[in-house]
């Protein structure tokens, strides 16, 4: 199948869960912890430079964003996690609603959870990874700022990131670079399976 990537437009900004579109567009989820560049890398896989905003200070977007794909799958922006200077009061906030989100089956095609590639997972990526397995719904690890490390550091970094987040063989991780591009086929690819996959179970259905 074919995405024109350049015919996006955001959506709406859900505070609650009745917010959520429920029409038979598939829904692929990005979540990641505040400063992971998740922003970044959805404008690297749109093509554009600051369609999803890039904030100035990590932990603003508290609200659950949806993008319109050249109106055929909605990229769910989950609010970053793991941001200090935000309140308690809006942290529970955050997580009732994330919860809430998770807890409806219907509204998850693919899951998407960033990580840093420099960096071992920290507890709230393994709380997030958790969610995504519970869910159980297909998900992929992406791990971002590839272009920030040596080559020779690849590898173990990866499989790091599978132990720490007790991923089994056929959860994938693909190494990304926002910036470079790299990963970006090889995560459209995926990503554009699943919208295949949807369409042909949705048809099944009806």
């Amino acid at each position: 199948m074919k995405l024109n990537t350049q015919n996006a437009e955001f959506i709406l900004s859900a505070a609650k869960l009745a917010d959520c579109p429920r029409d038979s567009l598939p829904q692929i989820a990005f979540a990641g912890r505040s400063n992971v560049g998740k922003s970044s890398v959805i404008n690297r896989l749109l093509g554009r430079k600051n369609f999803a905003r890039v904030g100035s200070a990590p932990g603003k977007t508290t609200h659950i964003n949806y993008f319109r794909i050249d109106k055929q799958v909605y990229f769910v922006d989950l609010p970053g996690y793991g941001y200090a200077k935000v309140s308690k009061q809006e942290r529970a906030r955050w997580g009732k609603l994330i919860e809430q989100w998770f807890a409806d089956t219907s509204l998850l095609t693919l899951g998407i959870l960033l990580v840093d590639l420099r960096h071992k997972p920290t507890a709230d990526d393994c709380v997030m990874a958790q969610w995504f397995q519970n869910s159980g719904k297909p998900f992929v690890v992406v791990a971002n700022k590839q272009d920030k490390i040596k080559k020779s550091e690849w590898e173990p970094n990866l499989a790091r990131i599978r132990e720490t987040l007790s991923l089994d063989e056929a959860t994938p991780i693909i190494s990304f670079s926002a910036e470079k591009g790299l990963g970006k086929e090889e995560l459209m690819a995926v990503i554009l399976d699943h919208i295949s996959a949807h369409g042909s179970q949705t048809a099944q259905d009806q």
